[in-house]
């Protein structure tokens, strides 16, 4: 229980972070700075070892590179908690992955009904999909003893398996052209890392270097390289023995050493280069065009009843129960707070849409129009929400 709420304090402190440096982002893009902070984005970064370069903007350093920290955390705490925390036990686990799955299909419905008829359109799909959670928990963390921990509990999990959902979705239909060469050589160091795994190998950075190795193949392969971290976090073991016989968890322990990093600089970073929103050039005909409200909708409308609905369904047919001291009107509270796309619906949106300007950041201003609706309307759902 103890990780489980260090694990919340975290997300939650992060959460408010988030808010401060997206407010920072829109003011520079759209003040005197703005030449400034473009700059910025754009900055030139080079990494070489004689022929072999990777030379990229700082902005794709950062979604291709720090992200896949991000997602190597994320493959951390999907791996512990499907092993021994809060999806080990279909019993536990059966609620939040009923309700993520009508999370991510009921966005994407609506997303679909506004934009079925252009293919160009279609590719975004999967943006209302995705939960913020470090948003999500920051918010929860304002109403204090309000929430019962049941409930933070259910959203940690529910958002972890929206996070998965996530993962395969990169994988299957946001890879682009694949290099056969690139794709052997992480298939090489997969294998080794499993190996590793198998026989035991205790080294941290025997793990981290065989998985550079991997995300630089993967980054050159065609396949997202975030899908690296998560691949390198499956293969870490969760329980090992030291030569003195005493046992002692790998995973938890770069879980723990990596959970400041991404929450206090990673997320913030990539909120801070993607949230920049031009808002000079956005009218309100095209917020109203196809993407933009199938995003907004999809996260604010879609996002609520996909939750909320299939949680409804799940407990009436006896298939699950409420969380533990918790009452509809608050799970309603919470499916809300699961419309808060940002961070990963900014993520996915970089990938469907590689033209920033396609929409004239209408996407992007849509993403945080959805969120910031989703998650005011959850907040003062839960504040006044009777305690049962």
């Amino acid at each position: 229980m103890s990780v489980l709420k260090d694990f919340i304090k975290k997300e939650s402190s992060s959460g408010i972070i988030l808010i401060f440096v997206t407010i920072l982002a829109l003011f520079l893009q759209n003040s005197m700075f703005s030449s400034l902070y473009s700059s910025f984005l754009h900055t030139h970064v080079e990494i070489r070892f004689g022929e072999f370069q990777i030379a990229k903007p700082l902005l794709l350093w950062v979604n291709d590179g720090l992200m896949a920290i991000f997602f190597f955390l994320i493959g951390l705490e999907v791996k512990r908690e499907v092993l021994e925390g809060h999806l080990s036990s279909m019993r536990q686990a059966i609620l939040p992955i009923i309700a993520a799955v009508g999370g991510m299909a009921i966005p994407a419905l609506v997303f679909v009904i506004f934009n079925y008829h252009d293919a160009s359109s279609m590719q975004g799909w999967a943006i209302p999909t995705a939960t913020d959670i470090a948003f999500a928990l920051g918010i929860l963390s304002l109403l204090g003893k309000r929430v019962p921990v049941s409930l933070k509990i259910f959203l940690m999990a529910l958002a972890i398996m929206d996070d998965l959902g996530a993962i395969v979705i990169i994988a299957l239909f946001y890879t682009s052209n694949l290099s056969t060469l690139s794709i052997t050589i992480a298939s090489m160091a997969l294998v080794v890392l499993f190996v590793m795994n198998r026989v035991g190998v205790l080294t941290k950075a025997a793990f981290i270097l065989v998985g550079v190795i991997l995300w630089v193949s993967v980054l050159k392969s065609g396949v997202h390289a975030t899908l690296a971290g998560v691949a390198l976090a499956f293969m870490i073991p969760l329980k090992s023995k030291s030569k003195d016989g005493k046992e002692f968890s790998m995973l938890k322990e770069l879980e723990h050493d990596l959970h400041y990093w991404v929450a206090f600089f990673i997320l913030p970073l990539f909120a801070f280069v993607n949230a920049g929103v031009d808002l000079k050039g956005i009218s309100l005909e095209q917020m109203l065009s196809p993407v933009p409200l199938g995003i907004m909708l999809g996260l604010f409308i879609g996002k609520q009843v996909g939750v909320f609905g299939f949680s409804y369904l799940a407990v009436k047919l006896k298939i699950a129960t409420l969380p533990k001291d918790s009452s509809w009107i608050q799970l309603y509270g919470v499916a809300l707070l699961t419309g808060i796309g940002f961070t990963m619906s900014l993520f996915i949106d970089t990938l469907a849409y590689s033209d920033s300007n396609m929409f004239n950041y209408a996407d992007k201003l849509a993403i945080l129009l959805g969120s910031l609706f989703s998650g005011v309307a959850g907040y003062f759902v839960l504040r006044f929400a009777k305690p049962k």
